[in-house]
């Protein structure tokens, strides 16, 4: 059995309001927040990394879970703004909390490389004990910020989030989980090696808002598990636009999907993590009712995890995510 045993977060220090970001794009501050839901995010300082901001998620996770870095048996982590093409940040993370030896993979998947985390750690738990899952993303650094590229860059933001999976206790056992990729879209969504991040925001909403819903059910119904009793929907924060859309298409009510991404922005594959993280230490899975996790992103990749919470587990703690 695999088990959600703990999250944690991190986000820098600089807040940057629609009001800061504004005339660089030659828009009003109010359109940004009509147009995405977004009213702030945070932007990485110059001397952070996309490893350094992991590597604060990671720590702030097993402080939440009560384990050292030594008790952890691999490391996955998400990112699809790594500073380099190889290697990937994983192993320095490892590094930095102190586990060299231990195996670290790259998941270079953008928004939904979380979610693919969680469901292969999972997968493995069978072999090993305690998988760390860490989504980390510095997006503003590979955001062009001019007028014609207003619809992306007033998305976006910076931090990480972790999830401690591990086979013998925690909070909520997985149940099941869905994945899914399809390349034909895959032009809609991409970062190149020499440019900024391309996205083509009509294909992607329109692909998201059919796919996402729809893995979310056939995953609820091939567990009999009925829509209005699931306690809690967690998602990729990607605009309140699209929540909107995934809310209509489920026939749930949008208060039912918790949201955070009026104060952070997209953190692309850490944002996920970042708003399970809010929600488990704000209110967790303490009601008994089930829990889905649901992202969507580049490649296009997208997909679900159900998870029921245990009975018997502690209550969940109701600190804040650790800021810089």
């Amino acid at each position: 059995m695999a088990y959600l045993r703990a999250f944690g977060s991190y986000l820098p220090a600089r807040v940057v309001a629609n009001e800061e970001i504004a005339p660089m794009l030659g828009v009003d501050p109010e359109w940004i927040l009509s147009a995405s839901g977004i009213a702030e995010r945070r932007f990485a300082a110059p001397s952070e990394s996309v490893a350094g901001l992991a590597g604060e998620a990671a720590r702030d996770c097993l402080a939440a879970a009560g384990l050292s870095a030594n008790e952890i048996d691999l490391l996955l982590v998400a990112s699809g703004s790594a500073e380099r093409r190889f290697p990937g940040p994983a192993a320095a993370v490892g590094m930095a909390l102190g586990i060299p030896g231990t195996p670290a993979i790259d998941l270079p998947l953008a928004s939904a490389g979380s979610l693919f985390g969680l469901a292969v750690a999972a997968g493995l738990c069978g072999k090993y004990r305690h998988i760390l899952v860490i989504g980390a993303e510095i997006m503003s650094r590979i955001i062009d910020f001019a007028p014609d590229a207003k619809d992306v860059a007033i998305l976006f933001g910076d931090g990480a989030g972790a999830c401690l999976v591990s086979a013998e206790s925690g909070g909520a056992r997985v149940i099941d989980w869905l994945l899914a990729s399809d390349g034909e879209f895959a032009p809609a969504l991409e970062l190149n090696f020499e440019s900024p991040l391309k996205m083509d925001g009509r294909t992607v909403i329109l692909q998201a808002a059919r796919k996402l819903p729809r893995a979310i059910r056939d995953l609820a119904e091939r567990n009999q598990v009925a829509l209005p009793d699931i306690g809690a929907f967690l998602l990729h924060q990607a605009n309140r636009n699209l929540t909107a859309r995934v809310a209509h298409a489920l026939g749930v009510s949008e208060s039912r999907i918790f949201q955070n991404v009026g104060r952070y922005g997209n953190t692309s594959s850490a944002s996920l993590l970042i708003a399970a993280c809010e929600w488990w230490r704000c209110a967790g899975p303490s009601s008994g009712a089930p829990i889905v996790f649901a992202a969507f992103g580049a490649g296009l990749n997208w997909g679900a995890l159900l998870a029921a919470p245990c009975q018997d587990s502690d209550a969940p703690s109701r600190d804040t995510a650790k800021e810089g």
